[in-house]
């Protein structure tokens, strides 16, 4: 279709690539750190508030999950008929002031309410972002720029510790939250100003008009009936059980288990979140555009590889006697836990078509994580109740050894989709 029938900001061309890409990458890094800072807390949080680990894992999971997973759906669906930048812009500003709000609840019920609000915003904060970024950058880019994008979450709960625990050691645990907010509504405001909106598919060699809409319900029923697509979001699932489930008590069980105290995790937990899952997100996304030059098999040999190799260090940090060695062991668990990720979501942006992309990326965040970040923190802090209902000295522990099997499930759903992959590339 011609230009000049295109709207006039769509006709303009992807500007200064690197900038965009930088500047969602901060908005994600503030999505990440507002979304961790109350599993970074949680220690103080419990004190100050009297909650159980079954109602952290709630209000870190199930709750936060319920308006994160499901209102993406329909804000994926708006974002793909208007604009992509003014929908994250909005997001942002949303989450932001909630989570200012979660820094002055006086009790459980205003702040499980608060991260309710939280989810909700942030659900129209990543799925934009991957349909901005692949029609920023063209086929064989796009999964080292995912993987840069999603360096977010590395720095995000690095920058959480390390600020979180060092001002709520000497401020409380309230003020952190209160100026992550504020920096966040600032930050939607700048994304509105500086971020242009790029024309759909304006990087894809052949593609539908950049005009057409695609509808609601024929997009979802297409997402929930392709193998290729349900297999990736499957395996992301599983997976993110085992890193949301530990993610979310991780802080909670170095300090209780392991001997940690808060100035030691704003130091050396945050080294171990910026180098292990910072330095998966980059190799894993320059690997992976590698691996799929030669076969798009590598989109799921990949994440199986490197959940195979995580799996013992992870044992291993879970059992480790002392801090040193479980933050080392750690270490190694984060780069290979995230290999999933850039190749999920560049698999899905690639298989669909540009007007269904924030919608098909809405629908793989709705089931990764709602399987992950929904039903993992629960288990891991209900698990952790039960085990010490039961007698046992170290419930939390044994709470973590339980995500185990889940390894073995994403492996072999990631084998399954290397399968579906390969007999794809048969028939082209």
């Amino acid at each position: 279709m011609a230009t000049d029938t295109l709207p006039a900001s769509a006709t303009r061309p992807a500007a200064r690539p690197g900038f965009v890409l930088g500047m969602l990458c901060f908005v994600y890094v503030l999505n990440f750190l507002d979304r961790q800072l109350l599993s970074i807390l949680a220690k103080p949080i419990q004190d100050a508030l009297q909650i159980t680990d079954g109602q952290l894992g709630l209000i870190s999971g199930l709750y936060f999950a319920m308006f994160y997973c499901f209102i993406a759906i329909p804000v994926g669906w708006f974002a793909d008929r208007t604009s992509r930048v003014g929908v994250l812009s909005v997001a942002c500003a949303v989450w932001s002031g909630a989570t200012v709000a979660c820094g002055v609840a006086a009790n459980y019920t205003q702040l499980a309410i608060a991260r309710m609000v939280v989810g909700f915003g942030e659900a129209g904060g990543v799925p934009p972002s991957y349909a901005i970024i692949t029609d920023t950058y063209p086929p064989g880019k796009r999964a080292a720029a995912l993987g840069i994008f999603n360096l977010g979450p590395a720095i995000g709960a690095a920058a959480g510790v390390a600020f979180g625990a060092a001002i709520a050691e000497k401020f409380g645990w309230r003020i952190p939250f209160i100026a992550v907010g504020a920096i966040g509504v600032v930050t939607a405001v700048l994304v509105w100003l500086t971020v242009r909106e790029p024309r759909r598919g304006a990087t894809d060699v052949a593609g539908p008009a950049a005009t057409e809409k695609a509808d609601f319900w024929p997009t979802v029923r297409m997402f929930l009936s392709h193998p290729i697509l349900m297999l990736a979001a499957l395996g992301g699932g599983a997976t993110q059980f085992v890193t949301y489930g530990l993610g979310n008590f991780a802080v909670l069980f170095l300090m209780r288990e392991k001997g940690m105290l808060l100035g030691e995790v704003a130091i050396w937990y945050a080294l171990v979140l910026l180098i292990g899952m910072g330095g998966g997100m980059i190799v894993s996304g320059r690997v992976i555009d590698r691996m799929v030059k030669k076969s798009r098999t590598g989109y799921a040999t990949a994440p199986a590889l490197s959940l195979a190799v995580a799996m013992p260090f992870y044992l291993a940090f879970v059992w480790a006697p002392g801090w040193p060695l479980a933050l080392a062991l750690l270490t190694v668990v984060m780069v290979f836990n995230y290999f999933y990720l850039s190749a999920s979501v560049a698999l899905v942006q690639e298989e669909v078509k540009p007007s269904q992309r924030v919608l098909a990326g809405a629908l793989l965040l709705l089931i990764m994580n709602f399987i992950g970040l929904g039903l993992g923190p629960t288990w891991v802090g209900f698990a952790s109740d039960w085990f010490t209902a039961q007698g046992e000295a170290h419930g939390l522990q044994s709470a973590l050894y339980t995500l185990t099997p889940f390894y073995v499930v994403a492996i072999g759903l990631f084998l399954w989709l290397a399968a579906g992959l390969r007999r794809q590339e048969a028939l082209a």
